[in-house]
């Protein structure tokens, strides 16, 4: 099961609330919506206002700063679902190592902490990412590199957007097959999850799974649950 924890962008062009309102998500469920979408369909979206509504007073003072700031490793750390399981971007490759032992102590089980050379905070396609991985109540630290996991390498580029309605149409055409540098990067975020998840065995048979769901329709089709039931009344 998937809770992903987010809001609208700060600093960055797009959030994932944005990208996902324009997908038509109801962003704006609350709580309990939110659990009973993950318990029925297996994913949901906590819009971080409606968990967190401190947050909503320091969402203006972020946007006027508008630099990567504490609030940006906040999230992912006080996500209200108790993931213990999960993916963790940063935006400076020395908090890899110390965001992945803050998470163990608060009792995380399986974590990768990633931070891209090109400054991506997500493994990155275009080379690089520097990894922490907490498993095992072990924290241990390596690079990964696209090229280890079968994948090209590209340009930073190829993947950007200048609004929500882009990023939109990158997702829908990864969704729908589209091969690329946008399913490339997919593919590793999505097979890290897949892995740390527990339902594969190492990142690249994460990564052969996120391509089998992606190619036979699955992970279309998810998007479209979530959609319809995130709406529902």
């Amino acid at each position: 099961k998937v809770a992903k924890h987010g809001g609208r962008s700060v600093s960055s062009t797009c959030g994932s609330a944005d990208v996902l309102e324009a997908l038509g998500v109801n962003v704006n469920q609350t709580p309990a919506q939110v659990a009973d979408c993950v318990n029925e369909i297996g994913i949901g979206f906590m819009f971080a206002p409606n968990h967190h509504s401190a947050m909503k007073y320091a969402a203006p003072v972020r946007r006027e700063l508008g630099v990567r700031t504490l609030f940006n490793l906040l999230g992912p750390m006080t996500n209200p679902a108790t993931a213990r399981r999960q993916v963790m971007g940063v935006f400076d490759k020395s908090l890899t190592g110390k965001l992945a032992r803050v998470l163990q102590q608060l009792g995380s089980e399986h974590v990768l902490v990633v931070h891209g050379a090109d400054g991506m905070d997500e493994i990155s396609f275009t080379g690089d990412t520097f990894v922490a991985e907490l498993k095992n109540s072990q924290v241990i630290e390596y690079v990964l590199n696209p090229r280890q996991l079968g994948l090209g390498i590209h340009r930073l580029e190829d993947i950007q957007i200048q609004n929500a309605e882009e990023s939109k149409a990158m997702i829908l055409d990864v969704l729908h097959g589209q091969k690329g540098a946008a399913r490339d990067i997919v593919l590793m975020n999505a097979g890290a999850a897949i892995y740390v998840a527990g339902i594969a065995s190492s990142l690249q048979a994460g990564i052969e799974k996120a391509a089998e769901v992606i190619d036979n329709g699955a992970a279309l089709e998810k998007l479209n649950q979530l959609i319809e039931r995130s709406n529902r009344a």
